[in-house]
């Protein structure tokens, strides 16, 4: 079996023992499309059968009628210009067939899908669960197609382990090629593009007593002086961490070092959805409005992160586990280390209405990260100043959705209030994150 089936087999074929009924059809079901072999989008459909005669609703709206005959379905959806006709066979809970796709205003832009899928699980009846996962492969790319290493519902936690950022996990042993190596990624049932994934970290604990760092400083913070300063640099440097005092000093110090040490504050480098299929799948070490390698150092225990989902599922990544961490990673490696890692996920649909400050009303345009005391929006981009107008934007939209701010009043508070830091300058994006104190929104009427 390829990686694509492979894929879609741990997406919709774990569930299609759900869908044996009298009514074979009837139900919510997800649907895969590959053109020219490859894997191009996904449906989400509701399906009514009555007495052979079928009646429907894609996700977005888009109606559908047709027949079911045995166990043959035929359907057609016409919308403007445009029309599907869909012919397909449904066996044992899955559904394939083939979708063809004409635009009336040129009767020759005609284009011909595959289609697979099965019947969409109902909603889990009971408690949320709590998962004890144990990694045992980990991933290089923010992939879309990646099989998942496990279905979790809205609700339920998981406790499991990260790598470092080399592929070394507590014990140091070597797991897995460098770069970024991730744990998951998790499907979230019931979760679909358009919505918001909330990620609460309650434990994020280192779990050995060293990280990897290095000497060097890269290149986007150096003028021409000081790169000839750091010729001569870009060596590996090992940090002893103090568990007990949570410090970190290096093992090999320099004359003038010997007596210098950093407070550990452990974060996760990486926290990411997979981005839309289609799309070429991003290497660990990128980042995007889907998160990603982030280098963010307030992604520590205790915060809420908020990212926009962009494929069925949403297929959670977490790794890049960094001891300690200055503003933009500037070694290029930070105090790279294992991690103990424990978070709850819940979802917020696009169609629900504002009525707090994890509700929104629409798409976030930005990863967004929530502490106690601060609301934060993570701009990426190509340039500082792209990332700086991600972030900007980001927190614009925020102050919109929640608290209903016009164009004015939102300069008016982030002119006098918004502190902003460069959280990524060592990879390819560069990042800014825009930061509020909830004590100054205190004042602010939050929209109903």
């Amino acid at each position: 079996m390829n990686k694509i089936m492979t894929l879609f087999a741990g997406i919709v074929f774990a569930t299609a023992a759900l869908a044996q009924s009298t009514d074979q059809l009837s139900g919510e079901w997800l649907l895969r499309r590959e053109m020219f072999g490859q894997p191009w989008g996904f449906h989400r459909i509701t399906f009514t059968v009555d007495k052979g005669k079928v009646t429907g609703t894609f996700a977005s709206g888009r109606k559908l009628e047709g027949t079911l005959e045995g166990n043959v379905l035929h359907f057609t959806s016409r919308e403007g210009q445009g029309t599907i006709e869909c012919t397909a066979t449904i066996n044992g809970g899955a559904i394939s067939g083939k979708f063809i796709e004409t635009n009336l205003d040129n009767a020759r832009n005609v284009q011909e899908s595959v289609i697979t899928g099965a019947r969409l699980p109902p909603p889990r009846s009971g408690p949320a669960q709590r998962h004890e996962f144990i990694p045992k492969t980990f991933y290089r790319e923010f992939s879309p197609l990646t099989p998942p290493v496990l279905h979790i519902w809205p609700g339920d936690t998981i406790h499991t382990t990260t790598v470092d950022a080399g592929g070394t996990d507590e014990r140091g042993v070597r797991r897995s090629f460098g770069g970024n190596p991730e744990t998951g990624p998790f499907f979230i049932e019931s979760t679909w593009p358009g919505d918001t994934l909330v990620i609460h970290f309650s434990r994020i604990r280192l779990n050995r007593d060293y990280a990897i760092s290095d000497d060097g400083i890269v290149d986007r913070a150096l003028d021409s002086d000081m790169a000839v300063k750091m010729k001569d640099v870009g060596k590996t440097v090992r940090w002893h961490l103090d568990l007990e005092r949570m410090i970190g000093t290096t093992e090999l110090p320099g004359d003038h070092l010997k007596n210098f040490s950093v407070p550990l504050r452990p974060m996760l480098g990486c926290v990411a959805v997979a981005p839309r299929l289609g799309s070429a799948s991003p290497s660990t070490t990128d980042s995007g409005r889907w998160g990603g390698n982030m280098d963010f150092n307030e992604i520590v225990e205790g915060v809420t992160v908020y990212l926009p989902v962009q494929t069925p599922g949403a297929l959670l990544y977490v790794g890049d586990g960094h001891a300690a961490q200055g503003d933009g990673e500037l070694n290029g490696d930070a105090l790279e280390t294992s991690m103990e890692v424990e978070f709850t996920v819940q979802v917020i649909s696009n169609k629900q209405s504002v009525t707090s400050a994890t509700r929104f009303a629409a798409t976030i345009r930005t990863p967004r990260v929530e502490s106690d005391s601060e609301i934060m929006t993570v701009g990426l981009g190509g340039s500082l100043e792209d990332a700086l107008r991600e972030a900007t934007s980001g927190m614009s939209q925020w102050l919109e959705q929640d608290y209903g701010l016009a164009p004015s009043e939102i300069a008016q508070l982030l002119g006098t209030s918004v502190r902003l830091n460069i959280n990524e300058a060592a990879d390819r994006n560069a990042g800014v994150t825009a930061r509020l104190s909830k004590q100054r929104l205190q004042t602010l009427a939050r929209k109903q």
